[in-house]
């Protein structure tokens, strides 16, 4: 069945990180891992450039899936961050869902460890509740191909959207007189080769 389209909307998306923690993410082999947690960081860099509300959370942090990565923590100190205790499904918490509900957004912006669990159950409790999710691909990992493609058909097939973070920012952005060097620093701080674009931007400004 053929969906309209259904875009971002800056004024009515939150983001949702879960378990992108230090044990969880050293099982993630479908991208390597430096990358990985530039396309996290960068996810949560559009996240604080657009303003929109951020929910952390985690699952059994003393076990071994082990603390939140702090890089996540420093960026915001003031989001709500939810230890779950044990929930693995974090729909499941009811603190988690209250802090969704409390944004008052409808859009769920949501990247985790690991995709067929920790990203795909609450994407899927959030749909059954109504909310428009969209799933971002390449901040979220897991084992392997095989295990990623199966979790991606699940959420696809309930009504998610799966997006990378750059088509993510670039939705929410829609236009680019909105601001250049803003948006651009923060496309050159997780893609090397867009600060050639941004290198010659600044030198075509700087000749006029």
């Amino acid at each position: 069945m053929t969906q309209s389209y259904n875009r971002l909307n800056r004024e009515d998306a939150a983001v949702l990180l879960v378990d992108h923690q230090t044990g969880l993410l050293s099982l993630v082999r479908d991208i390597e891992p430096d990358r990985f947690r530039n396309n996290v960081l960068a996810t949560a860099g559009l996240a604080r450039y657009f303003g929109l509300p951020t929910i952390l959370t985690t699952s059994f942090e003393d076990g071994p899936n082990g603390p939140l990565v702090s890089e996540l923590k420093e960026m915001f100190p003031d989001a709500p961050y939810i230890a779950r205790p044990g929930q693995i499904n974090a729909w499941d918490n009811e603190d988690f869902v209250r802090a969704v509900k409390a944004t008052g957004k409808k859009q769920l912006i949501i990247a985790g460890v690991v995709t067929e669990v920790c990203v795909a159950f609450p994407t899927l409790s959030a749909l059954a509740e109504g909310f428009d999710v969209f799933v971002v691909t390449d901040a979220s990992g897991t084992f392997n191909d095989i295990t990623r493609n199966a979790a991606w058909s699940r959420m696809q097939a309930a009504g998610a959207q799966l997006m990378n973070w750059f088509a993510v920012a670039g939705e929410l952005h829609r236009d680019w007189r909105n601001d250049i060097e803003g948006l651009g620093k923060l496309f050159a701080a997780h893609i090397p080769d867009y600060s050639n674009l941004m290198t010659s931007f600044a030198a075509q400004a700087a000749s006029r």
